[in-house]
């Protein structure tokens, strides 16, 4: 049903593209209410108007924050057109309708990523607005609701396309939008609030997001995809993505997975490769050059196709090195000139920068049909406390920062977890496998294959406990000296036992490292 638009009240915090709306609704006589700044606003640009005071017959009120709330205003929304008793009722009062409400909201997003002041975020809590779209979005059937400038288009379309008229189906549609915006800024709001209160559990837990790009299909072709921001500055990631073609789902995850690893790699230059949601290369050096092809000889095969971070400028000697090989994703710490000319060179590599780009979230989600698990992030390595050598034969204080950095390694693989690395580097990871004595195989089949020189003394790391001797005698038989591991097995003695019998070190961490 097609219905005529008599009278529009506007109330906007952003001012901007009124004019374009403003042109049509003079155009087709649309009378406009409208108070505060927009009031100001629209009496600046040349246009008629009536303050919402004028139109109630009562002031405002508390600083404003008592102007839209008026059964005038609120009748003239909510009625039914067709029912019988709400138009005697309106008549009664001497109530007109109000067919067109364009309304956003203060910019409580705007002010919580500017100030910490609880005063003045809250002061910026919109009521009246919020009010106002609830009521228009629900009575869709006779009212149309705008709550997005980049709509005015839409409505400036259907105004001149059904002479001055809407659509019902255009009234639902503007309908879900509005729900979806006070339902995203109410959950900004109760997310504001439980974070002010250390809150991370709530009973009713919220999370909102807004649509930053609609991908071209998600891990697959046959599914659909879109990344959403979930924060206060909802526009952008923090990162910059310079050359390349559009990122992908899979491009996504597996920099996600890239990022939360450099995030853990902060004593020197950090370099991550990631293939399928899995390190299969990461090293630290003072040496940025030397960091990036230690990563890379980690497994060389698994890195093509991959996506590499690092936590350091890239130069052109570094990009040379780079460019050698087929990667999908380079993030880094900003880039030279150089270095650009020569990445540059590959056309579909996407290059990212990552220099603005920080890690907020304390949670993780995962969900499942109707359900969402949320946990706390696994922030913790090594807590030195529990930290105990179990072996007759000790590690040095070096060897400590190193045995850190395999076990670190070890809780962004995909459990169960086998890590072997040799100063600061990786040379053999086995990944994701139902047993642990696989990724053990898996782990020295790929340090065999690529680094052999290496595997001799070299530090295992496991994300949990061994179950049984035989996952530390396959490390021991081929090279490692070695083992951290959290320990908590009813077979610790035997494993213990093992270890020195083959004088190798092994140290309990009292913490285990799952990553389902």
């Amino acid at each position: 049903m097609n219905l005529k638009v008599k009278t529009a009240l506007i109330s906007v915090s952003d001012k901007e593209n009124l004019v374009s709306l403003l042109k049509i609704l003079k155009k087709f006589k649309i009378n406009i209410i409208s108070s505060g700044g927009t009031y100001s606003s629209i009496k600046k640009l040349g246009y008629k108007c009536t303050e919402i005071s004028k139109y109630t017959g009562f002031k405002e009120m508390l600083d404003g924050r008592v102007k839209t709330l008026h059964p005038k205003i609120h009748a003239g929304i909510l009625h039914d057109r067709q029912n019988k008793k709400h138009k005697t009722e309106m008549s009664q009062q001497n109530f007109p309708a109000i067919d067109l409400i364009v309304v956003n909201f203060y910019p409580f997003q705007k002010i919580v990523t500017n100030t910490k002041n609880p005063k003045q975020i809250i002061e910026n809590i919109d009521i009246g607005g919020p009010t106002m779209v609830r009521a228009a979005a629900k009575n869709f059937n006779n009212v149309t609701i705008v709550t997005n400038k980049n709509d005015y288009i839409l409505l400036i379309k259907e105004l001149k396309k059904l002479n001055g008229k809407t659509s019902l189906k255009f009234r639902e549609l503007m309908s879900s939008k509005a729900f979806g915006l006070t339902a995203y800024y109410d959950s900004m709001i109760a997310n504001w609030f439980n974070t002010k209160l250390d809150i991370h559990f709530p009973e009713r837990k919220t999370i909102f997001g807004r649509r930053l790009q609609k991908l071209r299909y998600g891990e697959n072709p046959h599914q659909q995809s879109s990344l959403y921001v979930n924060d206060y500055n909802d526009k952008q990631l923090g990162f910059n993505q310079i050359h390349g073609k559009m990122l992908s789902y899979n491009n996504y995850s597996d920099m996600f997975a890239s990022l939360e690893i450099l995030n853990s790699l902060k004593k020197n230059s950090g370099t991550v490769i990631i293939k399928h949601a899995n390190p299969c290369g990461v090293s630290e050096n003072k040496i940025p050059i030397v960091s990036f092809k230690n990563a890379f000889a980690s497994d060389p095969i698994s890195a093509f196709g991959g996506i590499i971070a690092c936590n350091y400028k890239i130069n052109k000697k570094i990009a040379t090195e780079i460019s050698k090989n087929f990667l999908e994703v380079l993030l880094a710490k900003g880039f030279d000139k150089e270095s650009l000319k020569i990445l540059k060179r590959k056309k579909n590599l996407r290059i990212i920068d990552i220099s603005n780009f920080k890690i907020k979230n304390i949670t993780s989600v995962k969900s499942f049909d109707r359900t969402f698990l949320i946990q706390s992030k696994n922030n913790v390595v090594i807590d030195k406390r529990k930290l105990k050598c179990v072996t007759k034969l000790k590690p040095s204080k070096k060897e400590l920062a190193e045995i850190e950095f395999a076990f670190n390694v070890s809780k962004h693989v995909k459990s169960n977890a086998i890590v072997l690395c040799n100063n600061f580097s990786t040379i053999g990871i086995g990944a994701g496998q139902p047993s642990r004595l696989d990724s053990c195989k898996i782990a020295v089949q790929k340090a065999k294959q690529f680094q052999m020189s290496k595997i001799k003394n070299s530090i295992a790391a496991s994300d949990a406990f061994f179950p049984f001797a035989d996952g530390i005698n396959i490390l021991i038989k081929a090279g490692v000296k070695t083992i951290v591991q959290p320990g908590g097995s009813i077979r610790d003695k035997e494993v213990i036992n093992a270890a020195n019998k083959a004088k190798v070190r092994m140290l309990f961490t009292g913490i285990r490292h799952f990553n389902h």
